[in-house]
């Protein structure tokens, strides 16, 4: 058998699974075989030790053997059935729950000898089994260490061992998809020995050739598909954008001071894909305050001199709104820009989808109705996505097919992760990558307070304030109970409006969209003087008079989310400072996240240090945004497999391989559903 089909079957397929046993898989999310087998076993029960009565521990598993002397089976309904046994040093009780008599007589016949496995207990003088796990007159198919999987109530260790070893017993010898050269490194183990060995119980938290060719399946099906998209996208011709270097110069001198070497880099990068006859499809990726809106604003200043629209999306009208104003004092007068989000009145977006259309708008600023279905271009040439737009890959691609073959892709990240990681999620894009800031943006100066000095920092705020500046004052947010996080949001906004009176504003999440807009505006134009917050404050936005963030509880934070959050300050030219409260008795790893913060401000290493502390999935919510996650890979322990995953497929991007020797594994390991959208 070598085909995958079987692995692709509904659970109710395999022998001994009847409906009742198909719903209890289903409610733990396991609809398939292959499911099932991603179902690995956490931990192990050992039944090999033999002993005799007189040895047994109360409250442990044990294994006897006995025999078989007496039944009791009462006709009083609901009391339990007992078969007593026997060994040369004492007696014990099998007590059965629910099962018939005869079921009773069959598997525990009078006189015979027995192997019992099951939990010890005590009761009236008397060693029990209750419900024993395990019964057999042959011993050695009990003596064994048996897997031990995540369970649901109906579902037993047995029954799971079972089923699991039926699936394994049936697993399809399947023709290879790796290369030599990667095989000889997992010492030539199959994919089916390797899933074997995975279910072993002598296997459990074992490191080995087998779990490393597991993990490496899992990686290079990825970037297989990420593979795919890039080299589709290259494949389509589009029309070269002819430009000089005049816009860039006019823009240069309107916002008046040098490009740093990263974002010099980046503007090259960018301007070579739009010079030339493939379609761009790029990842601008920066730290926060990098610069990256005004590297995207060259490209959309040469897009637009060399005859096409662009559209910018961002995520929020209100940093569409920035990006309106900077683009306004940034681009000659004769560059039409247009402003479309939900807040737009009906008569002025009917003239602006017109304009559009007869390309008398240049650039489209707006939130997500840019891409609704009336929306029409004229001609567009690029689409910017800004800020914390988690598109999956088929997202982005079916955005990249929406501009036409004539439009470039440009998708702008202010959130620093690390290469491994980048590899995975934005794998089918090129990327361009900004980490020193610009020379007029002041360094964020860290410091950490106990809470119990509160009194301190309000005096630090009391003066700020009267020198004209503004403050985030941000409460921890905490997913379990945000009943608690709402009132510890509102106590502190009582005390500081007590101090500052109605120079304080509160925001959180039980506010709808258009107060918590209001509440920003009101802050943006210095209408308060504080903002007491337990939402994130939305990456991207500038409020130039903020130079002070106090993140209260900053133990509860990770530290990709400390540093995005204390990126909201220091957007100005004043000197800035974020402070960390926090309670006593603090964890290592809170201390050190603390520490960390404190000496750098360079987001990818402190990503870098995240990952590693905290582990790739909680990585500002990674896991949860569906992007990413792997059964077995982790970007952070797994690190060679990611790099050696990374260079065996450009290998096969050199040497042009067909796909079709990897369509099992990509099948297997559900990509199948993004391989159909893109081939």
């Amino acid at each position: 058998m070598n085909t995958y089909e079987y692995l692709l079957n509904d659970i109710n397929t395999i022998k001994g699974i009847g409906p009742k046993l198909s719903k209890l898989f289903r409610k733990k999310n396991i609809n398939t075989i292959f499911d099932l087998i991603w179902s690995i076993p956490r931990d192990t029960t050992d039944r090999t030790n033999l002993v005799k009565i007189n040895e047994l521990q109360i409250g442990k598993i044990q294994t006897i053997t006995v025999d078989v002397i007496k039944y009791n089976f009462p006709r009083i309904r609901n009391l339990p059935n007992k078969v007593f046994c026997e060994d040369e040093t004492g007696k014990i009780e099998c007590v059965f729950f629910n099962s018939f008599e005869g079921y009773i007589k069959k598997i525990l016949p009078i006189n015979s000898r027995v192997t019992i496995s099951g939990k010890i207990s005590y009761y009236n003088k008397k060693y029990q089994i209750t419900n024993p796990s395990y019964i057999s007159e042959k011993s050695d198919s009990i003596k064994k260490v048996f897997s031990k999987y995540s369970l649901t109530e109906g579902l037993t260790e047995k029954k799971y061992n079972i089923i699991i070893n039926e699936v394994l017993n049936s697993l399809p010898d399947l023709n290879e998809w790796l290369s030599n050269d990667i095989l000889k490194k997992f010492n030539y183990i199959s994919w089916k020995k390797s899933i074997i060995e995975l279910h072993n119980p002598y296997n459990i938290n074992k490191k080995g050739n087998f779990l490393n060719r597991l993990i490496f399946d899992e990686i290079i099906s990825n970037f297989l598909i990420n593979s795919k998209i890039r080299r589709g996208i290259k494949k389509i011709k589009k029309i070269k954008k002819n430009f000089d270097n005049k816009e860039y110069l006019k823009i240069k001198k309107k916002f008046g001071f040098e490009l740093t070497s990263d974002q010099n880099t980046a503007v090259e990068q960018i301007n070579k894909d739009l010079k030339s006859n493939q379609k761009m499809f790029r990842l601008l990726q920066g730290d926060v305050g990098s610069g990256k809106t005004i590297v995207a604003l060259i490209a959309s200043a040469n897009v637009i001199s060399s005859g096409f629209q662009v559209c910018l999306m961002a995520p929020t009208e209100i940093l569409a709104k920035q990006h309106y104003t900077l683009t306004k004092k940034l681009f000659d007068a004769h560059i039409n820009i247009g402003l479309l989000t939900s807040k737009t009145e009906r008569n002025e977006r009917n003239n602006i989808l017109k304009n559009l259309i007869n390309n008398k708008i240049n650039i489209l600023i707006g939130t997500h109705s840019l891409f609704q279905e009336k929306i029409k271009y004229n001609k567009l040439g690029l689409i910017i996505i800004d800020e914390q737009h988690k598109f999956g890959v088929k997202q982005r691609k079916k955005l990249s097919d929406k501009g036409g073959k004539n439009c470039d892709v440009l998708v702008m990240s202010a959130t620093p992760i690390p290469r491994t990681m980048l590899m995975t999620i934005y794998g089918d894009m090129d990327t361009s990558i900004i980490k020193n800031k610009p020379r007029n943006r002041k360094e964020i100066k860290t410091y950490s307070k106990l809470d119990s000095k509160t009194d301190e920092v309000v005096k630090f705020v009391k003066k700020q304030i009267d020198e004209k500046n503004q403050v985030f004052w941000v409460c921890p947010l905490i997913e379990e109970s945000k009943k608690v996080d709402h009132q510890s949001s509102v106590k502190r906004y009582e005390f500081l409006k007590k101090i500052f009176k109605n120079r304080v504003g509160l925001l959180h999440g039980a506010l709808d969209k258009e107060e918590k807009n209001n509440i920003l505006l009101n802050f943006l134009n210095k209408k308060i003087d504080i903002l007491v917050s337990t939402t994130v404050i939305e990456v991207g936005i500038d409020f130039p008079s903020a130079n002070i963030i106090i993140i209260e509880n900053a133990n509860k934070f990770g530290l990709s989310q400390l540093h995005q959050l204390r990126g909201r300050v220091g957007r100005g030219d004043k000197e800035s400072y974020c402070i960390l409260m926090f309670k006593s008795n603090l964890s290592q790893n809170a201390k050190k996240r603390i520490n960390i913060l404190k000496k750098t401000t360079d987001g990818f290493k402190i990503s870098e240090e995240d990952m590693k502390l905290r582990g790739y999935g909680d990585l500002l919510g990674f896991k949860q945004s569906g992007l990413q996650s792997f059964r077995l890979a982790d970007p952070v322990l797994n690190e060679d497999l990611f790099l050696l995953a990374e260079k065996e497929v450009k290998k096969i991007e050199l040497e042009n391989q067909d796909l079709n020797k990897y369509m099992t594994l990509l099948k297997l390991y559900d990509r199948a559903d993004i391989l159909n959208d893109i081939v």
